[in-house]
């Protein structure tokens, strides 16, 4: 459904957790994008203490281009997108856009992204396809990258390159297919989950190169034990999902 001026409606939903540092400047930077679409922004935050949910909800209540979604029951970076897809459909979006908070996806490559749906139903921004990159990370980040990104690639056995990816662009159509109320991630392994059930759909999956810089404002939140529950998860997602039980949603 397109917008009320004739423009596809394209909505960049940023799950959040205190990133109140961040969200201003980025959800300027990405209402300022030139792009023949209308733009909207919605930022579903896990109730954050620094106050990122209360400033969104505030720039939601004087500008109609931003919305805000404050969660306070099953908390989580998964749980957080699953709950954000389904408000931003609710904006009856031709386009989503889902992407960090915290900078290390640059609003830049939004254009990008967009001018590829003509051709895929879901787009990542990739840093391992020619022209991306991933900057900042020192040998050690990078050797861990390969060895997850490797490990997924196997495992799910699909041609893309920057499995982890999640600055992505889906059509409308492809969330409404996957049936987000199936989804079981709570963390970060959402997704490789989303990935899987679209790639065992038969969606036309595409990259286009982005550049990811390592967050200069606020803490990461992928340690250790976050890594090591997305990789417990994949290998759930493999058992969990195959040609015979993924079924889209009509």
């Amino acid at each position: 459904m397109s917008a009320p001026s004739g423009r596809p409606l394209l909505a960049v939903m940023l799950p959040t957790y205190n990133e109140r540092e961040n969200i201003a400047d980025l959800v300027e930077a990405i209402l300022a994008l030139p792009l023949e679409a209308d733009i909207h922004v919605l930022v579903a935050d896990d109730n954050s203490p620094d106050g990122t949910g209360r400033w969104a909800e505030e720039r939601a209540a004087s500008d109609p281009r931003v919305h805000a979604l404050v969660r306070e029951k099953r908390r989580g970076r998964g749980a957080g997108g699953i709950d954000g897809f389904k408000a931003a459909l609710a904006l009856h979006p031709d386009y989503i856009v889902e992407m960090d908070a915290d900078f290390s996806h640059a609003p830049k490559f939004i254009p990008d992204l967009l001018a590829a749906a003509g051709r895929f139903d879901l787009v990542l921004g990739s840093r391992f396809v020619p022209g991306g990159k991933d900057a900042d990370r020192g040998l050690h980040r990078r050797f861990i990258t390969l060895c997850v990104r490797t490990f997924i690639r196997r495992l799910y056995r699909v041609p893309v390159r920057d499995v982890s990816s999640g600055f992505r662009l889906y059509r409308r159509e492809v969330l409404e297919a996957v049936d987000l109320d199936d989804l079981i991630s709570v963390g970060q392994s959402v997704v490789l989950e989303i990935l899987r059930k679209v790639s065992l759909l038969g969606f036309r999956i595409g990259e286009v190169p982005i550049v990811f810089v390592d967050r200069t404002r606020g803490q990461t939140k992928l340690n250790f034990l976050a890594l090591l529950e997305t990789l417990l998860m994949a290998v759930q997602f493999k058992k969990r999902y195959n040609r015979n039980t993924v079924k889209a949603v009509r």
